[in-house]
Order: C-alpha cells, then structure tokens, then sequence
C-alpha cells in the first residue's frame, strides 16, 4: 500500500481543512512568541538588561541571547520527535503550544538588570531555551499533521499551512509592537514592551481550544499499528544522515532571509548612518510580511500544479540575486525601496519555503518522520537563522560593508539550492518510498472503526 493510498483511504476532507488551519493558527501564535523575542533583542534588551556602555556590545550580547532559543530547539525536535513517532503528533503540539506561552509571558514580567543585577540576564536566557525547546517541538507536528492530512495532489498546499503561521507570527508581533509604541509613547521602552510578551496568555487559550478539537494523523496511526522504534532519533541518524543533511541545507538560507529581514534591520536599519525610524522600519517589516504571508499559499498552490522542484528552484534562484540586490536597495534610506527589497526577498523564499514540509516529508518514512524533519530543520535554523544576526552586526562592524552579509546569504542559498535538487533524486526517493512501502504494506487493510484523536 503506497503512502498516496494510505492518505486517500483515511483522508477526511473537512478534519483536513480544520487542521489546515489549526496548523496555521498554532503556528502562527509560536513565532508570536519568538518573533516578539527578537524584535526586543533588536530594540530593548542590549540597554536593559545588557547595560555594557558600548551599543555595539550590547547590541551583541542581546543577539547571542536570541540565538540560543536556536540551541535548543534541536533538542526540543528531538524530544517532541521521539515521543510524535511513539504516541502521536497531536499531544505534543499541545504542549509545545503551552511551554512558549508561559515562558513568553514570564519574560514580560522579568525585572530588568538596574532592578535585580545579572540574575536579569541569566533568567532572561534560561526563558529563552525554554522558549528554543518549545519552537523545536512546534514545527514537526505541525507540518506533518497538515500534510498527512492533505489530499495526495495538494500536499505542498496543505503543507505551506505551518509555513505560512511563521510570517504571520512576525507580522503581528510586529503590529502589536508598532501599536505598543503608538500608545505608550515614551514609556515604551520603560515597560511599554512588557504589555506584548503578556499578550501571549491570550494567544495560548485560543491556540489549546483550537488543537484540542483535533483528530490525531491518519498515516500515523496507520503506520503505529504495525512499527514504533523504540529510540526513532538513534534510528533516523543510523538509517537516513542523508535525509537530516538535506533537510539542515534545505532550511538554512529560508531561515537566513527571514530572520535577516525579522530582526536584523530592526537594529540596523535604525542606525544613525541608514535612519530609518523605529515606526518606518516595523512598518517595512509589517507590508512585506503581509506580502510574504499572501505569497506562501500560491506557492504551495502552483507547486502542486506545475511540480514542486521547478517552483522551489525557481524561488531559489531569484531569492540568490535578492540577496545580492538586498542592501544597496535598503541602504538608500528610501522606505519604498527598503520595502521593495524585502518584499522580492521574501516573495522568493516563499517559493521553496512553502514546500519544504511536503519535501522533507518525503525524506522520512511515516515512523520516523517527526523526529528526523524535525532534527534537520532545527539545526538549519541554528545554521541560518540563529547566527545570522550575531554575524551580520559582527561582520558589518568589522568590515563596515553590508556588501559581505549579502555574499554570506547567496552562499547559504546556493547551499540550500543544492540540497533541494538532490532531495528530489531518484537515489533518494527510491529509497524513502521502498522503506514507506515496506512499513505499510504491513498494516491492516481496514481502516480504525473509529477516528484516532
């Protein structure tokens, strides 16, 4: 039994438009929570709780800060995979949804370093690998409970739900933001920030009533029946490296572009030497998100109608020049042409970022698909979203060039280019799609006499 046999056979269409957009929603709700994060190590947290009397410094060291969520968001995967490939998808979303809300909302109450001196910055990390640990056990399920839902012909669609919750997630983080510092005005940076990380208690409501009416993954359930690995991370790392390499490469330059235009230009487009404004840059963010989320679901669409090797590699060989083009576009202080470089940026890395949660979940068979999409992707994001900002400031203060950053991101987009071409080869899906036939056509032939939730 193929897995487009398995999927159509127990494929209820109205549970997959619902977890179309629970995936969505969830999703969307987490990278809230994370984006909101970086917009404050961009804007508040180098002078607050960083306070070294060099800007760049602490600019520094509330980037570092930002990237060690990226540390942990591996080991979240991995956690979140083992016990997804074991028990199911749906329990751990849930809890990952529960874990971000509540270390999000206790950063807006954390006391900055004048009020309790460097027990400020320690607890401000440990909330943030919580934070990591949550965003890592996030995305796997999410992807794949809205692709191992969908229609057989439309998994790149169905699977850009999660994809899209990542612009969304920024562009109202950021309009929250922008509304935050209309009305608190000069407090803003006093404790005007705070009001968004709380915001999230009511986030996390929402988010639990809408994946609790959730029934648990047709392909999961089928393949549960018939093989568990006991440890499906060690299993992964034995029987398909390949697979981890491709999905690392697969995400690294997507993560790059969208954390480039997430949180670095906040501190770099409001430098004296560009001048944008703190309202001018959230507001670039805010249109060419709201572009960049309209654009993810086309892209899924046209992915499943013209193939979803030519879309990607169409995207990424756009978002190449994008990057090369990016900084003498935004350097001109020019809020449309700011806006013109993010937006072709973004539009293209919709291109191959819309797919990859169908892409990678061809890269795995059914049992060991959380844990190994999962491992890949979160170690991209370490790889290309993690450091680029630490390496963007540290290269652009030492060279005093952006010119360098864009050569640095076409490198991770050539990476990322490779990986996708050879994601697609006969070599590999041969050998994924044996190891998917092997495990299903074990399983019994009927269907649960009732649906799994």
């Amino acid at each position: 039994m193929s897995i487009s046999q398995v999927q159509e056979k127990f494929r209820d269409p109205r549970e997959a438009r619902k977890v179309f957009f629970a995936s969505f929603i969830g999703t969307t709700f987490e990278y809230y929570d994370f984006i909101i994060y970086g917009a404050a190590a961009a804007l508040i947290f180098g002078p607050q709780f960083f306070p070294t009397g060099d800007p760049t410094v602490s600019q520094l060291a509330a980037f570092s800060t930002f990237a060690v969520g990226f540390v942990t968001r591996p080991l979240g995967g991995i956690i979140a995979g083992h016990f997804g490939d074991r028990i199911g998808r749906k329990r751990i979303l849930t809890l990952s949804l529960l874990t971000m809300g509540l270390s999000t909302i206790a950063v807006g109450f954390l006391p900055n370093y004048s009020q309790i001196g460097v027990a400020a910055p320690i607890i401000l990390v440990v909330l943030r690998l919580i934070q990591g640990l949550a965003v890592g056990a996030e995305w796997g399920g999410a992807a794949l409970m809205a692709v191992e839902h969908a229609p057989a012909k439309r998994r790149s669609f169905y699977g850009s739900a999660p994809q899209i919750g990542v612009p969304a997630g920024s562009v109202l983080a950021n309009i929250v933001l922008l509304a935050l510092v209309a009305v608190t005005g000069t407090q803003f940076d006093a404790w005007g920030w705070r009001i968004a990380f709380i915001l999230s208690v009511v986030l996390v409501v929402i988010g639990l009533i809408i994946r609790n009416n959730l029934h648990e993954s047709p392909l999961f359930a089928q393949a549960a029946k018939v093989k568990t690995a006991r440890v499906p991370i060690l299993s992964v790392l034995r029987n398909y490296p390949v697979s981890v390499l491709l999905t690392l490469f697969g995400n690294a330059s997507a993560a790059a572009v969208g954390y480039l235009i997430l949180t670095f230009i906040l501190s770099y487009g409001t430098a004296p030497k560009i001048g944008y404004s703190r309202d001018q840059i959230l507001t670039i963010i805010i249109i060419s998100g709201l572009i960049w989320t309209a654009s993810m679901p086309v892209m899924g669409l046209l992915a499943d109608r013209f193939g979803r090797l030519k879309i990607m590699i169409t995207g990424i060989c756009v978002q190449f020049l994008a990057v090369l083009a990016f900084f003498p576009l935004f350097n001109t202080g020019v809020i449309a042409l700011a806006i013109l470089a993010c937006t072709i940026g973004l539009v293209a890395n919709a291109a191959s970022y819309a797919s990859l949660p169908s892409m990678f979940s061809d890269l795995f068979p059914t049992n060991l698909r959380y844990s190994g999409i999962s491992l890949g992707f979160q170690f991209g994001a370490i790889v290309g979203g993690g450091l680029m900002p630490i390496i963007a400031t540290a290269v652009f203060a030492a060279t005093g060039n952006s010119l360098f950053i864009g050569i640095y991101l076409a490198a991770l987009t050539a990476l990322t280019a490779l990986a996708i071409v050879v994601s697609h080869s006969k070599a590999v899906t041969t050998k994924i799609a044996n190891a998917e036939s092997t495990l299903l056509d074990g399983a019994p032939a009927t269907p649960p006499q009732a649906p799994v939730r």
